[in-house]
């Protein structure tokens, strides 16, 4: 594959960027065929013939995505081609993996409604994939409402908290909306990201060089922040724990605190940043173990799963041990769709598709799904590289360590690599929330990309909100240098 950020060379010898909507297209065609064929497979494998439901999924999932392309080709021709046939065929797996599990099951036999409701949110997530790239023309100008954002994302956090809010298996992430449920925490990290960026976007210089270094004899051992600029340390820790004591949702806390260390250490390279943020969130959740059962439970699971006692007990590890049985059956090749037992473990179409992936595809199969989700986590680094300004920057990176540690969390659970969070895949999983919030940052990664490579006609265009924040940005002329 060729290089989206190479051109044609111009009369100065500088490489101009040029649309990729062919090479989208290609791999988008390519990537709808293996759906095709995955579901064909399975609906053969599963019910020994072709399923008329099926083909209604592949319509739908090819009529999204071409309409999605054709958008871009008239919108956002600049943008990355590698990020919506990714995240297309990952959402074609995850839906293949939903069906496969509920017609599998004894007691759904022959049943598909979770299979519906996630094409249906398939849909919606794409419609809001469109509205991201056509709304967000000028994702600088998103710096305008820093707070507003915040404050959205506050508000999204504590929803569960409120009567709204109903608790599953200990954790309380979810709120009820008539006949539907949400998790509201989905979304939140989406606009958490954006304030994230923002904030450091302009604070960066000043938290980076400003600091004070702690000596022993003439040996530097350690630069520490000033306590003024700790603050938003501290509005970051007090949230993860807010959520972690609130919820009990370790998993969410654990991937919304992380990507905000990594974004943080971004924008300032300062890994004394990183490991305050590590001992403070280690000590909050320690102190949640200590108070909380559930977490308790979710630690002993982990420290020794194959223990009788921990087995057999209500909200024991039989969840965790199945799934690693499940994952050792699938061998190299796996079992096939119509094989394994992977459906009658719980959740195993959500918290671990990744261990249901594992058994029907085998090891080639589970390391096929995890290199397209490294592709796409791969393509968000790409493109905060290739950004020229801050924000832009740091908003791409938080999105694509927010995909590859969700991944990391997911599997690591699923594999005693760390205690079992309940937290879903990227697209892969059943589940609206989830679904949704992925398709809005595969939009913002897009249209960040189309700004980042779009051609400025003589250098002579210019945003103003992306000036004042370039003005904003930069740090006060010392003192010695003021006027007067």
């Amino acid at each position: 594959m060729g290089d989206p950020e190479t051109g044609p060379v111009s009369a100065d010898g500088a490489l101009r960027p040029v649309p990729r909507r062919g090479s989208e297209l290609v791999l988008l065609a390519a990537g709808l065929v293996t759906v095709a064929a995955t579901l064909l497979t399975a609906s053969l494998s599963v019910t020994g013939g072709a399923e008329p439901v099926l083909g209604l999924y592949l319509a739908v999932l090819c009529a999204g995505a071409l309409s999605l392309h054709l958008l871009l080709r008239r919108v956002a021709p600049y943008a990355d081609p590698v990020v919506m046939p990714v995240a297309t065929v990952l959402n074609g797996l995850g839906v293949t993996m939903i069906w496969v599990i509920q017609t599998t099951r004894a007691a759904t036999a022959g049943e598909h409604g979770d299979a519906d409701r996630q094409v249906v949110w398939t849909v919606v997530g794409m419609a809001l994939c469109a509205a991201a790239v056509v709304a967000v023309r000028r994702p600088q100008r998103l710096t305008m409402y820093t707070y507003v954002i915040a404050g959205a994302a506050l508000l999204l956090l504590l929803l569960p908290l409120s009567p709204l809010g109903h608790e599953v298996l200990g954790a309380r992430r979810w709120i009820g909306l008539g006949p539907f449920t949400m998790q509201p925490s989905e979304f939140a990290k989406v606009l958490l990201v954006l304030f994230l960026a923002s904030y450091l976007g302009r604070r960066r210089e000043v938290m980076a060089l400003v600091t004070r270094t702690v000596r022993v004899g003439r040996l530097k051992v350690f630069s520490v922040p000033r306590a003024r600029d700790l603050a938003p340390m501290a509005v970051g820790w007090g949230l993860a724990i807010l959520l972690l004591v609130g919820t009990r949702d370790l998993g969410t806390s654990l991937l919304l605190f992380g990507t905000f260390l990594a974004v943080l250490y971004a924008a300032t390279a300062r890994k004394s940043w990183v490991l305050i943020g590590l001992v403070a969130f280690s000590a909050g959740a320690y102190a949640a173990y200590l108070m909380f059962g559930h977490v308790r439970n979710r630690v002993d699971i982990w420290l020794d799963p194959f223990d009788e006692e921990v087995y057999s007990r209500p909200g024991g590890s039989y969840q965790i041990v199945e799934g690693v049985f499940a994952l050792a059956e699938g061998g190299l090749t796996g079992t096939g769709f119509g094989g394994g037992a992977v459906q009658e473990v719980f959740a195993a179409d959500s918290d671990l598709v990744l261990v249901s992936v594992g058994e029907k595809l085998g090891l080639t199969g589970l390391m096929a799904v995890l290199l397209l989700l490294l592709i796409l986590a791969e393509r968000g680094f790409r493109i905060a590289l290739g950004s020229r300004d801050w924000f832009l920057k740091l908003t791409a990176l938080g999105y694509a360590f927010l995909t590859a540690f969700d991944v990391f969390i997911v599997l690591g659970g699923a594999t005693l690599l760390i205690p079992l969070t309940g937290m879903t895949a990227p697209f892969l999983s059943a589940g609206g929330s989830a679904l949704m919030a992925n398709w809005v940052i595969v939009g913002l990664w897009l249209t960040i990309s189309e700004t980042a490579r779009r051609p400025r006609a003589g250098g002579a265009e210019r945003d103003p909100a992306t000036e004042a924040f370039r003005t904003r940005a930069q740090p006060p002329p010392p003192p010695e240098a003021r006027p007067g």
